[in-house]
């Protein structure tokens, strides 16, 4: 009972399983991301990162049902002799998914005069619709293998360049609130 009521609504496409273990993955890789950001007190943590990621893995589930719908559409009605020219963009769902994440990662980059900050925070959330994509459309390889390299490039080599010339400058604990010399 319970299974039939939460079973995927096209006949095509993931089943409550596959989607299941998409959103799980989801869940587990860009959790990681967003528990490192929120131990560095940035402005989108894990809660933040992980609303993005399952946006875009939830649409990127809808994205795969819908395009293997179209395809059982097809093959229907070419065996009931009905010419079809069926155009599939998946790649459409990518594009708007980029985009407006983009746009709000754009709010997290502050500019004072002191600096530019948010950057990094910037790019972990679209990191995060990214890494979402992935599993959402099952490249459970690709976002595991962009998840892993995230996360050493925000510890492991963080940590390396600290001990060079190249050191991270720390955001102001408080936007706004750094001494300003004029």
């Amino acid at each position: 009972m319970v299974l039939s009521i939460l079973g995927n609504y096209l006949d095509t496409g993931p089943d409550i399983w596959e989607i299941l273990l998409r959103m799980t993955l989801t869940a587990v890789f860009v959790g990681v991301i967003g528990i490192e950001r929120q131990l560095r007190q940035k402005i989108a943590g894990v809660t933040t990162h992980l609303m993005v990621a399952f946006g875009a893995c939830g649409i990127a589930i809808l994205q795969d049902a819908l395009y293997y719908d179209a395809l059982n559409t097809a093959i229907d009605l070419a065996s009931q002799n009905i010419n079809v020219a069926l155009q599939i963009q998946r790649q459409r769902v990518i594009a708007q998914v980029v985009t407006g994440v983009g746009f709000l990662g754009a709010g997290t980059i502050l500019k004072t005069r002191n600096g530019i900050y948010g950057l990094t925070t910037a790019a972990t959330l679209w990191l995060a619709s990214m890494i979402g994509l992935c599993f959402g459309m099952g490249a459970y390889t690709v976002g595991i293998v962009i998840s892993l390299f995230s996360l050493i490039f925000l510890t492991v080599i963080r940590k390396v360049l600290s001990k060079t010339a190249l050191k991270h400058i720390e955001s102001p604990e408080i936007i706004g609130s750094e001494r300003v010399d004029d």
